[in-house]
């Protein structure tokens, strides 16, 4: 007989057969199920209600009847939908593991789950930044960075603007004696990283002095009892 409209569809539904003997009321099922809603149960002919006749446990892996089947009923389950299980990692896959301590390399492997192909899958760095160029001006204010936030144990975006680095000076403070002309600063410090002062006097970069590995070197001996401020920029 032809139909008038679309025509009917069909679907392929998976079977099982259950043997009762009169006292088990727990049978395992062919597939794991997410809910009792998700089958079809047939008891000599009779559909049982979900719930009531019957409910799922152990994760959807088993069905429990209320009332043992008699030994002479036919029993089959229809599966009208299978659960979707996806894996998890349990606490014993990273026992052990430590934190990385170095920098992420571009050949660094990344596991990502790829949902068109509904599976976990590796990927290099490198292919995460494919056509990204590298900032050729200084960030502006609004830009804005990843950073991890410790306290919260996550990753958070900040304005440039918010950032607020602690700037750390050195001062040192010396008093001439009219002969000694060198004093001592810190090891890699050169003259432009300094102020230099003489009673409050600003000293001339290379002029009024030099510096060499830890020693800066005036020029002309700083007088007797005069104040040197050696201040070292961060």
């Amino acid at each position: 007989m032809a139909y008038i409209g679309k025509s009917p569809e069909y679907g392929v539904f998976e079977k099982q057969t259950l043997t009762a003997d009169g006292s088990t009321t727990t049978f395992t099922l062919n597939y794991t199920i997410g809910s009792s809603s998700s089958i079809l149960v047939s008891v000599s002919g009779v559909i049982q209600e979900p719930e009531s006749a019957y409910n799922i446990s152990s994760g959807g892996t088993q069905i429990v009847f209320s009332t043992a089947p008699e030994i002479a009923e036919t029993i089959f389950l229809v599966f009208l939908g299978v659960s979707f299980d996806v894996g998890t990692l349990g606490t014993g896959a990273i026992t052990g593991q430590t934190a990385l301590s170095t920098g992420v390399q571009g050949a660094d492997t990344l596991l990502i789950y790829d949902d068109s192909a509904t599976s976990l899958k590796k990927i290099n760095l490198d292919d995460l930044i494919i056509g990204q160029t590298e900032l050729a001006t200084v960030a502006a204010d609004d830009d804005v960075l990843l950073i991890y936030d410790t306290s919260a144990t996550e990753i958070k975006k900040i304005q440039k603007s918010n950032l607020s680095p602690t700037l750390t000076y050195v001062t040192r403070t010396y008093t001439g004696d009219g002969s000694t002309v060198g004093f001592v600063v810190t090891s890699g410090t050169t003259v432009n990283d300094v102020l230099v002062t003489e009673n409050g006097v600003l000293q001339t970069p290379t002029t009024d002095y030099t510096i060499s590995s830890t020693t800066l070197t005036f020029t002309t001996a700083p007088g007797s009892g005069v104040a040197i401020q050696i201040r070292e920029l961060p």
